[in-house]
């Protein structure tokens, strides 16, 4: 297992609607909190100005971009997004994405996380897209190819996360969303786990929205999910 602060394995996914909204739950979280999820939409409401922020302040910041495109347009992306400071980049798993965003890095310290496969979709889902695999196979298939390309990290459900730790080794970071407490609710995710169950799969970072930012006590459940991380780790 990775040695990391529990602290640093809790990320807490601002998928908020404005940034006044994320800014305001970044100060009622405080110290609970170290790391920080900001995808689409709170990019698309100016949420990269919020990174340089939290980075400034010395908060850790995931920029869940999920990045496909053309190769040149992916790597020109991938060198944009590493300017910032982000310690992490999610790109989608396919070869000349991952191939791409890999060579553009050069010496930043940002870490590529491969989409495998969204831990909303399970099997119906794929054929319904027309992919030839289930989910286990395609994580797999994904995963070996991120290997590959270079890519530092996975993410993945945590449903995945023993099979595939025992596949790519201990150095391949592994970042779970669909987080759920035993007794949450699932809302439109279908492949979850506790964080307990999660880190003893060998997930490195946990990725948590609704369950820290829609609590009652967003504080409160910050720190249990910590706990319960330190606990399993």
């Amino acid at each position: 297992m990775t040695m990391i602060d529990p602290r640093d394995r809790l990320i807490v996914a601002l998928d908020l609607p404005s940034v006044t909204a994320a800014e305001a739950m970044v100060a009622r979280l405080g110290d609970a909190v170290s790391f920080y999820k900001i995808g689409m939409e709170l990019t698309y409401g100016g949420g990269l100005g919020l990174a340089r922020e939290l980075i400034a302040s010395g908060k850790k910041v995931f920029l869940d971009l999920k990045l496909h495109d053309i190769p040149n347009t992916v790597a020109k992306a991938t060198e944009q997004v590493a300017g910032l400071g982000a310690a992490f980049l999610t790109i989608h798993a396919y070869p000349q994405t991952m191939k791409a965003a890999r060579g553009a890095l050069g010496g930043s310290p940002m870490k590529l996380l491969a989409v495998t496969v969204m831990t909303s979709y399970d099997d119906a889902d794929l054929a319904e897209a027309g992919f030839a695999f289930g989910v286990r196979e395609m994580v797999a298939r994904r995963a070996r190819q991120a290997q590959t390309a270079g890519v530092h990290g996975l993410i993945l459900s945590a449903e995945e996360a023993a099979e595939m730790r025992a596949l790519v080794g201990p150095d391949m970071l592994l970042v779970t969303p669909g987080i759920r407490m035993a007794d949450g609710v699932l809302g439109d995710q279908k492949r979850v786990m506790t964080p307990a169950r999660a880190i003893a799969a060998g997930a490195d970072h946990l990725v948590v929205g609704r369950p820290v930012t829609q609590a009652a006590d967003p504080v409160a459940a910050a720190r249990a999910i910590v706990a319960e991380i330190a606990g399993a780790a």
